[in-house]
């Protein structure tokens, strides 16, 4: 269900299938000594900057033969059919072949690793070359299949460069290890005998890069769901911010004329205390303001995001979003009563915060052959780690009269529930996220129950 992303991210992975309902809520404790709250990090920040969210069509946990390549034959038809059937097959490639990678990364055993590098290869090049024979004649579908080809190509031979950089080393599978490099050679040499790319973008390594990362957002077009976002309050917040001003003004002038009543002509003490009423509505004018409105918004949803086919148009799910602090006897009783089996030295005072997703999808039913959304929610914790202290500590050792030291690096804790409501079933999960100031070094799942 969660699972870390990159070095201060973690994302969590629903499905979601035809007309269903999804609720996700996530209860984070984050220790005060962490330098966290409503004034160094506000909700709509957080939101902004450090929280995404989207829905595409694919399954979880897709390896490469699983991927579809019955879709890359489909070159009849519309000119947007086969554009959406192409970016469906170069996705879930994508998709597989990272998966395959990392897992295969995993191995230690040079023997086991080569043995499953050159399953990967296998099945890589068979799924390139049902690409290629299927290569439109159509000149208006022509640029579609040229996007998908040169961006798989790179991707797949970045893929098995970094597996043979980062993988286990060996002069028994020198040959093996040739064979993955020679397919690596032959994917660039197939690129520059299809002028892919020039050479001024391939000698300049961010050109290219960039280049890639457009291709890979042009064959994500009709797959990853397009996104709206509508802020639900900001009317609401107007209205508040306009009636607290109009109460004051109202309270400043009534002030103003006893004072005018009091002091018959202009003076010096008028004009001061004329200064003094201004200069405490514009101190206490935003204080009030932000303190009403926190009230009044409490409990409710602050965003809604419309996803939509980008092809089509056709509106396939709704998600709404809050996020707030909270107080802790706010919390439903079963989140504090998880929370409360915490050893006790993790019972710190702390900051809570709230975070709820709820997603309805609406379509009846989605593209053929895709039975599920896969729904993809990032949370970046580098806010989180901001304010977290520099440098190492020590820790010595004694060992025979002889004194030893080891570096230590300082590490802090959240604790975070997870409650996940599908139909009338609900499943509750505590986890314990340690990170530094670089990267999150484990999360553990503590407790879980349906």
């Amino acid at each position: 269900m969660l699972k870390q992303d990159e070095n201060l991210s973690f994302v969590i992975e629903p499905e979601l299938t035809p007309r269903s309902e999804q609720r996700i809520d996530l209860y984070f404790s984050i220790p005060n000594e962490m330098g966290i709250n409503p004034q160094t990090l506000t909700e709509e920040s957080y939101f902004n900057n450090h929280f995404k969210s989207h829905l595409a069509y694919n399954a979880n946990n897709i390896h490469l033969p699983l991927v579809r390549s019955r879709f890359v034959s489909k070159n009849k038809g519309e000119q947007q059919d086969y554009r959406q059937n192409l970016n469906l097959f170069c996705y879930q490639v994508r998709l597989a072949l990272d998966a395959d990678i990392k897992d295969a990364l995993k191995i230690d055993e040079a023997e086991d690793f080569y043995k499953r590098a050159n399953e990967v290869y296998e099945q890589s090049e068979g799924l390139l070359k049902k690409l290629r024979r299927y290569t439109p004649d159509d000149e208006k579908l022509l640029p579609f299949f040229t996007n998908a080809d040169n961006y798989l190509s790179w991707h797949v031979e970045q893929s098995f460069l970094k597996l043979l950089d980062e993988g286990p080393r060996s002069s028994d599978y020198a040959k093996e290890r040739n064979d993955l490099l020679q397919f690596c050679k032959s994917e660039n040499t197939y690129r520059a005998e299809k002028s892919y790319n020039s050479e001024t973008t391939m000698q300049d390594a961010n050109r290219i890069t960039n280049k890639m990362r457009l291709l890979q957002r042009l064959i994500e077009h009709g797959v990853i769901l397009q996104r709206q976002t509508r802020f639900l309050n900001s009317y609401l917040k107007r209205l508040v911010k306009g009636t607290v001003t109009a109460v004051i003004m109202a309270f400043v002038m009534v002030v103003i004329l006893n004072a005018r009543s009091t002091f018959t002509e202009v003076t010096a003490t008028l004009i001061l205390i004329l200064g003094v009423i201004y200069g405490l509505r514009e101190i206490f004018k935003e204080d009030i303001t932000r303190m009403i409105w926190r009230a009044i918004v409490q409990g409710r949803p602050k965003w809604r995001f419309s996803f939509k086919n980008s092809i089509t148009k056709d509106k396939v799910a709704s998600q709404l979003i809050w996020l707030e602090y909270m107080r802790f006897n706010k919390i439903p009783k079963e989140v504090k009563s998880i929370f409360s089996k915490r050893r006790q030295q993790n019972k710190q005072a702390a900051q809570w915060l709230h975070f709820a997703s709820e997603t309805r999808v609406s379509a009846k039913e989605f593209l053929p052959g895709y039975d599920t959304l896969q729904h993809t929610l990032q949370f970046n914790l580098a806010p989180f780690a901001r304010y977290l202290k520099r440098g190492e500590g020590k820790l010595y050792h004694l060992d025979s009269n002889k004194i030893s030291k080891q570096a230590v690096e300082r590490r802090y804790q959240l604790n975070m529930v997870l409650v996940l409501t599908e139909e009338d079933k609900i499943l509750y999960q505590r986890y314990k996220i340690t990170l530094n100031r670089s990267k999150i070094v484990n999360i553990e799942l503590i407790y879980s129950k349906k």
